[in-house]
């Protein structure tokens, strides 16, 4: 069984789709503009849909010949609260939100994977559940959990899930993949450090907790270099610090927030412990106090072999085995995408999508963008996958 190449003509489709989803960008929780676009664009493929009431996610089931098993492609749906600084001609109508980490792209390409499997449906046997899910971007809950509470893997239950992401680091034309761990866990803290406000001219008077702050800071960093083992991957980012009252009040108070990405689940679970055992030392050092709120968030995204491999395979035959990484190492980022893939067997992989001689445009930047023929790249592969594993489905599922 091949794939059927999806004609230019489809990737001048997908670039509409991803312009007019580009220009009306919502974000997490907010997507049901979003949902009705793509509800017309599956109309117009005769492919039924479910929608649910919680959420703006779509669920739309291609049925190719009867029998077989059932795959899932997913993209994600939501924007980001940044403000576009592109000057692109379908640059976002919405000032402070932006598809700034290509979600739209991601959508327009599982559109373009379902025209090409529904045109040719007769010629696979077996179910694709093409999952739209809202909300990745929100940290630490993730939309991915929504959908599963809600049954999107059941009914017929899905055997395997696919899911990609442009990659501005990768040119346009290779795929980044590899067995494992493909992206890394995202855990969510607040921290807040208690003193006593004083007079600055009489500071023995106070806690300072501005001070506890500075010996917090470097302690958190000795968590890293001094108690995880060398050989694993961890960071401690401390991404907001709000604290103070006036220039001459001791501090009686500051806020930290920060995330813990790590690549490894036991070092991640040791990680918070740690964090409250360096900061109790040191708040009790100065005769203050403390308050850690830890979310444990996303998962590390873990790519099974086989669905790795098929992955693999299909790119291979579609770009070539030189325009495949099938070693990508793998990222500190994180995606919801990992909650899938710990109920089914499932592989993530990265689409290339650089601009030849021009520098990275990096996600989550209000410059992002990207080369526009990726989005052939991101379908062909999809739809390549879905057939490889469909394939190697119809033996576990004979008529």
């Amino acid at each position: 069984m091949t794939a059927t190449p999806i004609l230019p003509k489809e990737l001048g489709q997908m670039i509409e789709w991803r312009r007019a989803l580009h220009a009306n960008p919502e974000v997490s929780g907010s997507e049901f503009q979003t949902r009705s676009f793509i509800l017309q664009q599956l109309a117009q493929l005769s492919i039924p849909v479910q929608t649910f009431d919680s959420h703006a996610g779509i669920v739309a089931t291609l049925e190719g010949r009867a029998g077989g098993g059932v795959i899932a492609l997913r993209a994600d749906m939501d924007a980001l609260p940044v403000n576009e600084e592109t000057g692109l001609s379908y640059a976002s109508k919405t000032p402070g939100v932006m598809h700034a980490c290509g979600h739209d792209g991601h959508m327009a390409m599982l559109l373009g994977a379902a025209t090409a499997l529904q045109t040719n449906r007769n010629s696979w046997r077996g179910t694709v559940k093409l999952v739209f899910q809202p909300a990745e971007e929100a940290a630490p809950a993730g939309g991915a959990p929504l959908m599963i509470k809600d049954g999107v893997l059941d009914n017929p239950k899905v055997d395997m899930m696919f899911g990609m992401h442009l990659w501005p680091d990768l040119p346009y034309g290779d795929i980044g993949v590899c067995r494992g761990t493909m992206m890394a866990s995202s855990d969510r803290f607040k921290l807040k450090l208690f003193g006593a406000g004083a007079h600055a001219g009489a500071p023995h008077q106070g806690i300072d907790a501005i001070m506890m702050t500075s010996d917090v800071l470097t302690a958190l960093s000795r968590i890293i270099h001094r108690q995880t083992d060398p050989r694993e991957t961890a960071t401690i980012n401390i991404g907001t610090v709000h604290g103070g009252e006036r220039y001459n009040v001791v501090a009686k108070e500051v806020i930290l927030e920060g995330t813990v990405r790590t690549l490894n689940e036991s070092v991640r679970r040791d990680i918070p412990e740690r964090i409250r055992r360096m900061v109790k030392g040191i708040c009790d050092g100065y005769g203050g106090n403390f308050e850690l709120d830890y979310q444990f968030g996303y998962p590390s995204l873990q790519n099974s072999p086989d669905e790795t491999g098929f992955v693999q395979l299909a790119a291979s035959r579609f770009l070539g085995a030189d325009h495949v990484h099938g070693d990508h190492k793998p990222v500190l980022g994180a995606e919801d995408f990992a909650f899938f893939a710990e109920k089914v067997p499932a592989a993530y992989f990265f689409v290339g999508c650089g601009k030849a001689n021009e520098p990275v445009r990096p996600l989550h930047s209000g410059f992002f963008d990207f080369d526009e023929r990726a989005l052939f790249v991101g379908a062909q592969v999809m739809e390549e996958t879905a057939l490889a594993a469909l394939t190697f489905l119809e033996n576990r599922y004979p008529l």
